[in-house]
């Protein structure tokens, strides 16, 4: 008898894999939530190796804030269109337009929140009855709390203290009319076992998660990209320092570091050496020590 030994690497693929597969019979509409982010394009890579030699049978769906970074729009772009899938763009901005959400004022406005509006009626509009999610449990103690299979209820909202338990990697996906479900196959990788499978897989990934010269605000610590959606304040300076981004999102909220890393190999022993999580650097996480669980209950990613 011949046994085969998986590496660590490949152990997770193959439980992402094996739970792709399982929101593919369980469900008839599921989506992922795509954002250009490396967690995301992660999801994609292993979406095509679970379905090959068939394309990708479900969407890709976009909530764009219309703060995104400009080399993430342009790699989701390039990607969708590289690999032959649907690609689903809803716009925070339409939200707004419609008066379904407000627009927050002050120094540290952000769209981020205001794209679970926008997520919601998505998936209404798009009868999603699974949303697929990079989402990870090393990235946040509210993170830490998802099941695979998330179940939210009627109203997009997610019950912490009310979750099905998931033995034997049974997973039950039963919902009443309304309901739908996130879904994590990534839930027990850690950033490292990303950029680890991003260098296995030779995946091309947007070029702020490398190092480069970029204008920044320092706001409490946060180094914010000067765009035209950040204000600088008085005592603020725009200063050119030579940063990459960990993690991708709303432009206003979303904190660079400071960096040499050039390379995957590079920003693997970073990461190794790194002392601060990776959304350590997100301006949203710090408004309350429940900002992330508050948010995910009212329906966020």
């Amino acid at each position: 008898m011949t046994y085969y030994h998986l590496s660590h690497l490949q152990q997770l693929e193959s439980e992402a894999i094996f739970i792709m597969r399982e929101v593919a019979a369980q469900f008839e509409r599921p989506a992922l939530l795509f954002s250009g982010g490396k967690d995301s394009i992660v999801l994609v890579r292993l979406a095509q190796k679970a379905f090959s030699p068939a394309r990708i049978p479900f969407p890709l769906l976009h909530i764009d804030t219309g703060h995104n970074f400009p080399e993430t729009l342009e790699f989701r772009d390039k990607l969708v269109e590289d690999i032959g899938a649907r690609l689903v763009v809803k716009l925070v901005q339409d939200t707004i337009d419609q008066g379904r959400a407000v627009e927050e004022k002050g120094v540290n406005a952000s769209r981020n929140a205001l794209q679970t509006v926008t997520l919601l009626d998505a998936l209404e509009e798009l009868q999603i009855e699974a949303a697929l999610g990079g989402a990870r449990r090393d990235e946040e103690k509210a993170r830490a709390k998802e099941r695979f299979f998330s179940h939210r209820d009627e109203f997009g909202q997610w019950d912490p203290k009310n979750q099905r338990p998931e033995l034997w990697n049974l997973f039950n996906g039963y919902k009443q009319m309304g309901e739908h479900f996130r879904v994590f196959p990534l839930s027990n990788w850690t950033e490292m076992d990303v950029w680890q499978y991003i260098a296995k897989e030779n995946l091309d990934i947007p070029s702020i998660y490398f190092s480069h010269d970029r204008e920044v605000i320092d706001r409490s610590g946060t180094l914010l990209a000067n765009t035209e959606y950040v204000t600088v304040q008085p005592n603020e300076t725009v200063e050119t320092r030579r940063v990459r981004f960990r993690t991708v999102g709303d432009m206003t909220c979303t904190g660079a570091v400071e960096s040499e890393a050039s390379s995957l190999s590079d920003i693997i022993q970073e990461v190794a050496a790194a002392r601060q999580t990776e959304r350590g650097t997100r301006a949203d996480d710090k408004r309350s020590e429940t900002a992330m669980e508050d948010r995910k209950k009212q329906g966020y990613f």
